[in-house]
This record gives structure tokens, sequence and C-alpha cells, in this order.
């Protein structure tokens, strides 16, 4: 990190920070965080770039699920097993992902976010209140298929996965959007970690530059989950909107560029 600019230094701060942010009121932080680290990081090998990613989200999502769990109180019931199998989904992409071509992938993620977008604009009731679709062990088995598919898809791929489990936890279990906030981001907490699991021992995680992005990863964390909690289920469910719109956005801008 020491023969980085300091203007590059002040780049990647900032996206840090402001992923936080955005990655604990709804999920999407690598759309800001990532493409800082390819323009700042020009030289790094792209398993550098997503471990390092990796290493300052997990501090952010740490840092979020703490005050979301303080001023919430999820359910472990649900959100345990949720992290348990997100984490072993995460392991398990990270451990596919040098085997599956990326351009395979985004044309399926820029569908399925048109599609929860939409749902989600068309259906102003979604979300405002918990409506549980399941009860007992259905419930259970529902959240950690949630939970492990959502996670696999993170160790393959990535973008969109705290979006997309908001997104499942409101509209498949029936949560609100400020309880599915708080458990998406305990369930990312543990897919980040999933990933790390393969990432730390392969030495691929440029720690000077991870633990500078992760401060400011955990700074934003902390601030978007105070916001949201303060400002509720709306604030969340607009903000998701937005977040949702800007990744159809920037991967369809990719995909139009494939063809």
């Amino acid at each position: 990190m020491s023969d980085l600019a300091p203007a590059v230094l002040a780049l990647l701060a900032l996206a840090a920070l402001t992923a936080g942010f955005v990655d604990a009121v709804v999920g999407g932080g690598g759309l800001v965080q990532l493409p800082a680290l390819l323009l700042g990081l020009p030289g790094a090998s792209p398993v550098q770039v997503l471990a390092t990613n990796k290493i300052a989200s997990v501090c952010g999502t740490a840092a979020a699920s703490a005050t979301y769990y303080r001023r919430i109180r999820p359910d472990p019931r649900t959100f345990g097993p949720l992290m348990l199998l997100a984490l072993a989904g995460a392991f398990t992409g990270a451990l596919a992902a040098s085997h599956i071509p990326r351009e395979a992938f985004e044309p399926i993620v820029l569908v399925a976010l048109v599609v929860v977008g939409a749902y989600v604009l068309l259906r102003p009731e979604l979300g405002e209140d918990a409506e549980l679709r399941f009860q007992g062990h259905r419930h259970l088995v529902a959240a950690m298929v949630v939970g492990f598919a959502i996670g696999l898809y993170d160790g393959v791929l990535g973008p969109g996965t705290g979006s997309f489990f908001v997104f499942a936890l409101v509209g498949l279990l029936g949560y609100d959007f400020l309880q599915a906030s708080a458990k998406a981001r305990l369930a990312n907490l543990a897919t980040n970690l999933g990933a790390l699991l393969l990432f730390i021992p392969s030495g691929a995680v440029l720690w000077d530059v991870g633990l500078l992005m992760g401060a400011c990863n955990l700074v934003g964390g902390y601030l978007g989950a105070r916001t949201a909690v303060a400002r509720g289920a709306r604030f969340v469910r607009a903000f998701f909107i937005v977040v949702v719109g800007a990744f159809v956005v920037r991967i369809g801008g990719g995909v139009v560029g494939l063809w």
C-alpha cells in the first residue's frame, strides 16, 4: 500500500465507507467497492481484488450485524441455520468459481434483478408488515434453502447478494423489509466468511489495503444500520429499489457490451 498515491487511498477509503453504508441498508455495496478496487489496483490479479474486497466487506457486515442484533433482536432460530447454510454455500461456490465463466451468469443475474425490482416496485405493500408464509419446520427449511442457494451464488459471482437475501426474506418468507435487512446482514457476514476460508490460506488478500478499507467499511456499516433502524421499513424498501436499479444499469451495460 505504501506505493499507492494518496488520492488512490482516499478513493478506496471513500468507496469502502459508501459501500458499507449501502450494504448495511439493503446490500449491494460491491457495486461501489469492487470498481474502486479495480481502478485503484490495476496491477492486482482478479483473485487478489476479490479477496481484498471480502476482507473489507466482512468488517462492515460484522458492524452492521451487531448493530441490527442489538436493536432489532432477530430470531436466532431463523438466522442461525440461515447463516450456517449461507457459509456452506459460499464456500462451495468459491470452490467452483474458477470453473464457471462469468459471462454465463451476468444475463441471468440481470433478468433476476429486473424481475425482483419490478415486483417490489409494483407491490408497494410488500414488506410493510411481517406476514410469515410458513410456520415451524417449513419456515426453517425455507430459510436454509435461501441461505445455501444465495450463499452459493455469492461464492461463485457475488453482485447483489445482500439484495437477493433481502428480497428472498421478504418475498418468500414474508418478513418486513427491516427484519429482512437485519437477517440479510447476518447471512451476508456468513457468506463473506465462507469465501475467506479459501482466500486467506491461499495468500490472496492484500492486507494493508484490505484493512484500511475494512475500517472505513465498518464505519459505513454502523451508520447504515443505525439509519435503517431509525427510518424503518419504508426507507429500506425505497433504498432497495434504488440499489437494484443501479445494479440493472451496471450489469445491463456489461451484458450489452458482450453482445
